[in-house]
């Protein structure tokens, strides 16, 4: 490089002035110029060292995105110093941050080789702003944006436009992991594979047997699953989140609810055992007023009166399953709830 190119040469900051008094202001020194301020080959050179960031960025978004497709999530690698790790937490946490770190390394090298490092003085002034100051800090900030080069230098801008505009992909890929659409899972149950031909037993939770109308007396709670649900299934807390029955038997003359009491058999009533609220399991019941309670926020529902809710923040009733007798006499369940069990979600009708 020259010597006329050499920042030196074009004036120095030299010794700020001595005041007798301490506590003076001493006042800004004078500005020097940088290499790229007077050299345009060397601005042009840290011009092309930003966009190279911009571009790394991307690449290692480019590169998140490919990991978390093609990475096995249970590969272990052996990666010194730090020793087996994850292949895919490794592959993600490395290519998301140096996506991060040359987005930020760019934007802190543009600053400090090409924007103005004009230092000025600003005079304290009251909190509110008059005409004049917003007017002018208006026009400070059209000045910076030009002496920034944003729109001049092209190669800078469209690169950092690039590479914040896929950095957000890699969040939106992750999101991925909150599992597959729900589709219709939240609308249907483990009773869907129920119809008027091939009923499904109710088994009791508590023998595993299969349950006769003479074995739930007035006044008892009973619980239930579907037939071919088992405990040591791998999905069955799943399962039963959703297939969980409570039987309740009422006097016929002291069910209130008309709907309700056809959808029972001689009394017996099979309702969801998942609250409404947030999804507790229901275990509570008074048998003289028929009402069920759930443990964690106290919703109540009524039992007679087709599980309405009379207290608590429950938004619905409990849904109810349609329950009759097969020809040896035991309980079967023709069909899913007519209304999806748990809570409420928002494409829920009600």
């Amino acid at each position: 490089m020259s010597e006329e190119k050499l920042p030196e040469s074009h004036g120095s900051a030299g010794d700020v002035a001595a005041h007798g008094d301490p506590f003076a202001d001493p006042g800004l020194p004078a500005h020097e110029p940088r290499r790229t301020d007077i050299d345009e080959r060397a601005a042009q050179r840290a011009e092309r060292q930003v966009s190279l960031m911009f571009v790394v960025s991307m690449l290692a978004t480019i590169g998140f995105i490919a990991s978390y497709v093609a990475i096995d999530p249970d590969k272990i690698v052996y990666i010194f110093p730090l020793g087996h790790v994850s292949a895919l937490n490794f592959a993600l946490g490395l290519t998301l941050g140096i996506a991060l770190f040359m987005i930020g390394a760019g934007a802190v090298h543009w600053a400090r080789t090409l924007m103005s490092d004009v230092e000025l003085p600003a005079e304290r002034h009251p909190i509110e702003a008059d005409d004049e100051v917003r007017a002018d800090v208006i026009e400070q900030f059209k000045t910076g944006a030009a002496e920034s080069g944003f729109g001049r230098r092209k190669m800078i801008r469209n690169t950092l436009i690039g590479s914040m505009a896929l950095v957000p992909l890699s969040g939106v890929v992750l999101l991925r992991d909150l599992g597959p659409l729900p589709e219709k899972k939240l609308k249907e149950t483990g009773w869907i594979e129920a119809t008027p031909a091939k009923p499904l037993q109710l088994i009791n939770m508590n023998t595993n047997l299969p349950m006769k109308a003479e074995d739930i007396v007035i006044g008892s709670l009973t619980f239930a699953m579907p037939e071919g649900l088992h405990v040591h299934d791998e999905d069955f807390q799943q399962a039963i989140a959703k297939d969980a029955l409570m039987l309740v038997r009422i006097a016929p003359d002291d069910i209130k609810d008309d709907r309700s009491r056809e959808k029972g058999f001689e009394g017996i009533l099979a309702y969801s055992k998942i609250c409404t609220h947030v999804g507790c399991p229901i275990s509570l019941y008074e048998q003289q007023t028929h009402h069920a309670l759930c443990p964690c926020h106290q919703s109540t529902f009524d039992l007679a009166d087709g599980a309405r809710v009379i207290f608590g923040p429950a938004g619905h009733p409990l849904p109810q399953l349609k329950i009759i007798t097969d020809e040896k006499g035991y309980l079967v369940a023709t069909g899913d709830f007519d209304e999806p069990v748990g809570p409420s979600y928002w494409e829920r009708a009600r």
